[in-house]
């Protein structure tokens, strides 16, 4: 098992908002519940989340801001998002509200900016009028503030606009990372499916004679444009980017030497699985967060003993829970 630090790890949060006006909770719900924990001091979260949360707190209290009630379905504070970019020591805010403006918000704003001065990196409004458990709504603003926050990995930038799906542990994902560049040959052609902003990818395009980088999420597509743009047009004229389902996509990998795949929890797409079975890559590259779709995903791969299982490896990227990612390497037999 690879591990890294136990507190102060986590540099993206998403904090439920709850509570009555003047006394506002932001925090975790209880298990099975939409009761929130206030978590003022949380001890895994970069000390930045921290400061930021309360910040936000004292400018919902002194600008008299509804916290959101999931009964009634009313109240305009719903969740709030900080993600702290390494480099900089400063944090992306997001503050998603039950609303379809960020009018009601203006003042709030002004405050969080002034409050937070250098450590803030900038400031979003996202509505979610929504009734449901769904996070982050499709309606954005920016208020304040690069619109993006940059990683490096592999000397590549890497950009996550707010939107964008993230790791919150980024230095165990970095090893990750660094371990996923060192499967992949010089010069091999490669294929990444749900490929996100390109935080593998784009760090392995030097090492590539040829990448073709897959993925469906408007924001993360976005994020992965700018992280191309930053390229210089030799590399970024040998990558292609598939706009589609990894399954819609799965003809892409053809050719190609090396196949990666980073799937959500509920694992591969079926029609991707199919696909490599019946055209194995000489190396496949599987990292899991869910590990009974992974048994269940490298059962099937491993069925017909075109591919054989040669590298398995555990990261801790979410210490205190059971949930581990796997980083596994198939061979064509």
């Amino acid at each position: 098992m690879i591990a890294g630090e136990m507190s102060g790890f986590r540099q993206r949060a998403r904090l439920a908002i709850r509570g009555r006006l003047g006394s506002p909770k932001l925090g975790l719900f209880e298990l099975g519940t939409h009761r929130v924990v206030h978590i003022p001091a949380c001890v895994v979260h970069h000390p930045l989340i921290n400061r930021v949360a309360s910040v936000v707190r004292r400018a919902l209290v002194d600008t008299e801001l509804t916290c959101y009630s999931d009964a009634a379905h009313a109240g305009l504070a719903r969740y709030l998002q900080v993600v702290v970019e390494r480099t900089s020591q400063t944090a992306q805010v997001v503050l998603i509200a039950n609303s379809s403006s960020s009018e009601p918000f203006s003042t709030c704003f002004e405050l969080i900016r002034e409050r937070l001065g250098n450590d803030l990196h900038s400031l979003w409004w996202n509505g979610n009028r929504e009734r449901s458990n769904t996070i982050l709504g499709d309606a954005w603003q920016h208020v304040y503030g690069p619109k993006s926050v940059v990683e490096h990995f592999g000397g590549a930038a890497v950009h996550y606009p707010p939107g964008a799906f993230g790791q919150n542990n980024l230095n165990i994902a970095e090893r990750i990372i660094e371990h996923v560049r060192a499967e992949v040959p010089l010069g091999a052609r490669v294929c990444e499916f749900y490929a996100g902003v390109g935080a593998i990818g784009l760090s392995i395009h030097e090492r590539s004679s040829a990448l073709c980088l897959n993925e469906v999420s408007p924001q993360s597509l976005a994020g992965l444009e700018l992280g191309l743009a930053e390229l210089d047009e030799v590399d970024r004229a040998k990558i292609s980017v598939a706009r589609a389902t990894a399954g819609e996509a799965r003809e892409r990998a053809r050719g190609a030497h090396v196949v990666i795949a980073d799937p959500p929890r509920r694992g591969l797409d079926r029609a991707l699985t199919d696909y490599l079975i019946a055209n194995p890559p000489e190396r496949f590259v599987y990292v899991s967060c869910g590990l009974d779709s992974f048994l269940s995903d490298a059962q099937r791969l491993t069925a017909s003993g075109v591919l054989r299982l040669r590298g398995l490896s555990a990261f801790n990227l979410l210490p205190f829970t059971e949930h581990v990612e796997t980083v596994a390497r198939f061979d064509r037999a």
